[in-house]
């Protein structure tokens, strides 16, 4: 019988460089990860497909989805609903994968209170100027916007003691390796 595999919660601000290390972490293939796809209601993207980039759903499924208890978590953003489907994170657990569930604070709190079983991961930038910085270099975003994200990530941060690990990212290099090595140790649990 395969051992079921880790709910890995990895979670920070906005700018810290989440995606960037998780694809970096998903490079070693010693470490069975699997990323958590997520249920949403907007509608797919050019190229997007269903069930590799999102499940794409109606409104009236998700509500249904949420009223049965289906979801590990959700959230309403910019007039879309998104969540983390619990049947399909149990059926890759069960199957001996480490499901990976890359989340904002709010949604990670959710999965926390609903499981018993998982790693959570808190990736926090050097200094807030230095998050700062890295937001501001996106070039992507108008004042007040960048303004908005300092202030949630400075509210976030005050979250970092209730996950189990807090990863200072000063290199995408040395963040992969904390992750790595964290990610192994619990495997040979």
């Amino acid at each position: 019988m395969k051992k079921k595999g880790k709910l890995i919660i990895f979670s920070g601000p906005s700018g810290v460089g989440k995606s960037t290390v998780r694809q970096e972490v998903f490079k070693h293939p010693e470490l069975n990860l699997k990323y958590s796809i997520s249920m949403t209601t907007r509608e797919p993207r050019e190229g997007e497909v269903n069930g590799v980039d999102y499940f794409f759903v109606t409104p009236a499924e998700f509500k249904k989805a949420i009223q049965n208890g289906e979801l590990l978590e959700y959230a309403e953003f910019v007039g879309n609903y998104y969540g983390t489907p619990k049947a399909y994170v149990e059926k890759l657990l069960n199957q001996g994968y480490n499901v990976v569930l890359e989340i904002e604070v709010v949604g990670a709190t959710q999965v926390m209170q609903a499981m018993d079983d998982y790693i959570s991961i808190f990736l926090v930038p050097p200094t807030i100027e230095e998050l700062e910085n890295r937001i501001r270099n996106r070039r992507s975003e108008p004042e007040e916007i960048i303004q908005k994200r300092l202030n949630k990530a400075k509210v976030e941060m005050d979250l970092k003691n209730n996950y189990h690990f807090v990863v200072i990212n000063t290199s995408i290099e040395q963040a992969e390796k904390e992750i790595v090595e964290i990610i192994k140790k619990a495997q040979e649990k």
